[in-house]
């Protein structure tokens, strides 16, 4: 039979034991998760760098090629039906964006047979295209790569466990627990930096396709001006 006091020592001591489990569980910080993840940290860390790396430099660029100036096309347009193609050609060069590149190149070839001013021009485009998607396939490459690493270093770590575990003979859920969590912060980690990889090149791309045909609505616009000057 358990008297009373031995009773209350019991629950007196699990207690103490549940606050130093739960002030062990307070103290865990970010930090301290992140280094119990091992070596494999290191390169999902480094794709999380390289990610935000390229898409704020993505970011800026965009910003920078898909600004034209208000009325841009309005403004080449009236300079084409004054016949002022030197004052639509000096106007077009003032503007940095993809839009003003092209059609720069179309005014530069004004002239020439149609079907050369076309490839000129869809040649220039295919070029802004490109430079602007440039860089983001790598954010599309990270965003399947950091997930498989954080896997590799969760199967890792769980081979490591059952390894020390067939050495020792020793099965306990403490051991086994707490070599689980730490291995599993890798695949945390990893689909992470996935997840924001994925984000970041579908908003990037989601960008390059509205301006992409808004740009081509625009060089459209302009090569009617060109066919039919008056209107």
């Amino acid at each position: 039979m358990f008297s009373i006091p031995t009773i209350l020592l019991q629950i007196s001591s699990a207690s103490d034991t549940t606050t130093i489990t739960t002030s062990a569980a307070d103290s865990l910080s970010l930090l301290d998760m992140v280094m119990k993840g091992g070596v494999i940290m290191i390169p999902i860390a480094i794709l999380g760098f390289i990610a935000t790396y390229f898409f704020f430099e993505r970011y800026l660029y965009l910003n920078t090629v898909t600004k034209e100036k208000k009325e841009f096309v309005s403004s080449i347009k009236q300079y084409l039906k004054n016949a002022d193609i030197k004052s639509a050609r000096m106007y077009a060069a003032q503007d940095a964006s993809a839009t003003g590149k092209i059609i720069q190149v179309g005014l530069e070839h004004i002239g020439k047979p149609m079907k050369e001013l076309e490839s000129m021009m869809e040649s220039a485009a295919n070029i802004e295209v490109a430079e602007m998607e440039k860089n983001m396939g790598y954010l599309g490459i990270i965003a399947g790569v950091a997930p498989m690493l954080g896997f590799i270093g969760t199967i890792s770590g769980i081979i490591h466990i059952f390894y020390n575990i067939s050495q020792t003979d020793n099965i306990t859920i403490g051991i086994i627990a707490g070599g689980l969590y730490e291995k599993m912060i890798t695949s945390g980690a990893g689909l992470f930096v996935g997840v924001i990889s994925y984000c970041a090149y579908h908003i990037l791309q989601q960008r390059v396709n509205i301006f992409t045909l808004k740009m081509q609505k625009d060089v459209f616009d302009f090569m009617r001006s060109i066919l039919t000057p008056e209107s």
